[in-house]
């Protein structure tokens, strides 16, 4: 009798639990959804993959292409010193005072190239100024060449454009940023031969170091005759050597008077 009465309780309240809506049943005992607020498990953050936590790299920039696009729709000096104004991607730019782009007469049968400006070619701005400078044209008016002279003028260059700090070498990288410019600024000028002063240029040119082997031959490059010759300040510190530096001038006096 007592099952028989669980049975119609059970129905009973089975069929309660239809009329409210109830479909499915989904366990034996009932559960307080409301208390499970602050106990049930929270799903667990996802953890980021090495993909997505990797720090995106910079784009990296060659300074040797940068410049070689810079100098492709260069067509004059004037444009060529602009574009090595706009460049931005050599660090002797930010410590050094001026741009130092060239001196002397454009168009010159005879161009010189030295290495890098120093102190005195910062400040104003011009290559080979100072006692160096001053040694410069003193011989170059001895064969009478002159960076001022009309009649026969040079023009004066170098391989990099700003000062390196303390007056230190110009680092490889430094050297070939820069190439694309002189290999322009060359083009543009036109000189019937170059001069290239110590063993930064012949390096950057010639691909040579070794001044000492190197001067008092005429070797070619870019298309040109070029006279290797100690640089001016190395003069200045070894006197004895100018006797070569006299040798080398005179070749180039004889070569100019050939071509």
């Amino acid at each position: 009798m007592e099952s028989e009465l669980n049975f119609h309780r059970a129905r009973a309240l089975l069929e309660w639990q239809i009329d409210l809506g109830a479909t499915e049943a989904i366990g034996e005992t009932p559960i307080n959804r409301y208390k499970l607020s602050d106990t049930a498990p929270k799903p667990k953050a996802s953890t980021p993959t090495a993909e997505a936590t990797a720090p995106v790299a910079a784009p990296q920039v060659d300074p040797v292409t940068v410049a070689g696009d810079m100098v492709r729709s260069v067509e004059t000096l004037e444009q060529l010193r602009a574009a090595l104004e706009e460049f931005e991607h050599c660090e002797l730019k930010k410590g050094a005072r001026n741009l130092v782009f060239s001196d002397g007469i454009a168009g010159a049968r005879v161009m010189v190239i030295g290495e890098a400006p120093g102190r005195d070619e910062d400040m104003q701005g011009k290559p080979f100024v100072g006692r160096a400078g001053k040694l410069l044209d003193a011989m170059f008016e001895a064969i009478g060449f002159g960076r001022a002279d009309t009649e026969s003028p040079i023009y004066i260059t170098n391989i990099l454009p700003w000062r390196p700090p303390q007056n230190r070498d110009p680092k490889p990288d430094e050297i070939a940023m820069m190439m694309p410019f002189v290999e322009k600024h060359i083009e543009l000028a036109a000189p019937d031969l170059l001069v290239l002063m110590g063993n930064v240029s012949c390096q950057a040119i010639l691909g040579q170091k070794g001044i000492t082997k190197l001067r008092g031959r005429w070797v070619e490059a870019l298309g040109k005759p070029v006279m290797p010759m100690f640089h001016p300040a190395y003069l200045l510190r070894n006197p004895s050597a100018k006797r070569d530096a006299w040798h080398d001038l005179l070749m180039l006096q004889a070569k100019l008077k050939e071509t």
